[in-house]
C-alpha cells in the first residue's frame, strides 16, 4: 500500500464507502468498541463494527477536529452529531508494515453519547445480523 493508512482512512470517510474497509484492514485487525467489554478480534468483526459506524458518526456534521500522527498510529479526535446529542470522540488507529490497520479503537465521550451510540449500533449490528 503506497497511500499513508491515515490519508486513505480520510479518503475512506469521504466517501461513506465501508466496502474499501477489505484493502485497509489486516486480516488479524481488532475493534476496541467504547460498547463492547471485549476487544473484537479478526478482520470479519472490524469490519462490521466500522460498518456499522460509518452509519451512525458519519453524517454531515462529522468532523476530524485534531490528529496527532505518528510512525505507526495516530489519534484523531472528532465530533458529530447524533439524535440531537453532540459526540465528542477519538479514534486511535493502529497500521503494521504494509500500512493496514491492525487495531482500532474508538472512545467517546459524554454519558448521553454514549447511551445513543450504544442504542444506534446495536441497531445497526443486529440489522446487520438478521441480514446475513
Amino acid at each position: 500500500m503506497n497511500q499513508h493508512p491515515i490519508e486513505a482512512w480520510h479518503q475512506l470517510v469521504k466517501s461513506s464507502d465501508p466496502s474499501r474497509l477489505d484493502s485497509l484492514l489486516a486480516d488479524d485487525a481488532v475493534f476496541i468498541s467504547p460498547i463492547v467489554h471485549t476487544p473484537q478480534r479478526g478482520k470479519a468483526l472490524t469490519k462490521a463494527y466500522l460498518s456499522a459506524a460509518f452509519q451512525v458518526f458519519f453524517n454531515p456534521s462529522f468532523q476530524y477536529v485534531r490528529e496527532i500522527i505518528g510512525n505507526t498510529d495516530a489519534m484523531l479526535e472528532f465530533e458529530t452529531e447524533v439524535d440531537g446529542i453532540l459526540v465528542n470522540g477519538v479514534d486511535i488507529i493502529k497500521w503494521n508494515e504494509r500500512g493496514q490497520i491492525i487495531e482500532f479503537k474508538v472512545m467517546v465521550r459524554p454519558l448521553k453519547a454514549i447511551t445513543v451510540i450504544h442504542e444506534r449500533m446495536g441497531a445497526m449490528l443486529a440489522a446487520a445480523k438478521g441480514g446475513s
